[in-house]
């Protein structure tokens, strides 16, 4: 794919740590409960942990029980979808449409008017008040 933020492997991998590039570039994800934002609610934006473009703003996060920070949408143009068959499942993995990262997953069963649940993973974000 063509992102506006292109950087080799090697640079994304100096820039992040081993942390975050495992999950940010090689679409790991965290463990359930363990993330910074799971359970945060302060007023501000989620930005993209890579590349600090603004993804989700706070008031479509809510606690979503699933371990994870979950959002009900995304500021508009600024998520990337994509089908995702791994694991013996059927998912739509979203990812930084600016620079390529991947961020987590989107599924249809929100509780909001949304009925979307965007599953993000807290280093997959930064958070800017």
């Amino acid at each position: 794919m063509d992102y506006k933020i292109n950087k080799t492997e090697a640079e994304w991998k100096t820039q992040l740590g081993s942390e975050r590039y495992k999950i940010l570039r090689e679409k790991g994800t965290e463990f359930p409960h363990s993330g910074k934002y799971n359970l945060h609610f302060e007023k501000g934006t989620y930005v993209c942990g890579a590349c600090g473009e603004p993804l989700f703003e706070s008031n479509s996060k809510f606690d979503g029980h699933c371990g994870w920070p979950s959002f009900d949408e995304s500021i508009p143009g600024k998520v990337e979808y994509l089908r995702d068959t791994t694991h013996g499942m059927i998912r739509t993995e979203i990812l930084c449409a600016t620079c390529g990262s991947h961020l987590g997953h989107v599924f249809n069963d929100g509780p909001t008017k949304t009925g979307q649940r965007y599953c993000v993973n807290s280093l997959s974000v930064d958070f800017k008040d």
